[in-house]
């Protein structure tokens, strides 16, 4: 695969064989930043987990100290009072019977979080096939199925993000953008990785996290020390 100039300089900037601590791996993170466009830093966990087992399976959510610099569309199904919280909390999107049709019919999917009260599920149910392969179907171990929809849109909004593992083992999740400077995102990262160390599954063996590696959007992955967390 080609590279382009600045991916290539960027390259040239990292020891490939070094595993970073957090805060100058992540000053190295930044410098990485050259495109024109706020990038966004993302972190990539493996972890010694086998996600075939359901007893394996790590997922939850946790609000970042600094957000994510990303403005989050809020869906919320609800009625009656609990819409109007959710409204109240700064909701964007907030219905019923007629979200989902709007959806099914329209094709529409303008959010980027989707949170239900309980009672709602069975109305949401009808379009899991579609909100599901999405990652928008709202679950109650991320939080996003409460009857506290006010907290639930406050706390999305405040940069609550959701990690979950893949079928390679692997979290994928953002911390941040290039333009919040290292300690930012050190804080951030620091937040991110306690959450998925308290998530750790009784039945995991052996080493947990076993690589960590930080990039920007358009930038080179950089490795950092799984052991320093």
């Amino acid at each position: 695969m080609k590279h382009g100039k600045k991916y290539v300089e960027s390259k040239q900037l990292i020891e490939a064989a070094k595993q970073y601590d957090a805060h100058e791996g992540l000053d190295l993170v930044v410098s990485t930043a050259k495109a024109k466009f706020d990038e966004t830093v993302e972190v990539s966990i493996r972890l010694g987990v086998d996600s075939r087992h359901a007893d394996q399976q790590v997922r939850g959510a946790v609000v970042l100290p600094h957000g994510t610099g990303k403005t989050v569309r809020v869906l919320v199904f609800a009625k009656a009072d609990k819409a109007r919280e959710a409204l109240e909390a700064g909701a964007d999107f907030v219905g019923d019977e007629d979200m989902v049709k709007k959806i099914q019919t329209e094709n529409w999917f303008g959010f980027d979080v989707c949170v239900a009260t309980p009672d709602m599920m069975g109305v949401v149910g009808r379009i899991g096939r579609v909100l599901g392969p999405k990652g928008l179907m709202p679950n109650p171990k991320s939080g996003t199925v409460t009857m506290d929809v006010a907290k639930a849109v406050n706390d999305i909004k405040a940069g609550k993000v959701e990690y979950r593992v893949d079928k390679t083992n692997i979290v994928h999740c953002p911390i941040g953008k290039a333009s919040f400077g290292t300690d930012k995102l050190e804080e951030n990262l620091t937040t991110l990785m306690d959450a998925i160390i308290k998530a750790k599954p009784a039945s995991a063996k052996g080493t947990y996290i076993k690589s960590l590696v930080i990039s920007t959007t358009m930038g080179p992955g950089v490795k950092f020390n799984a052991m320093k967390f």
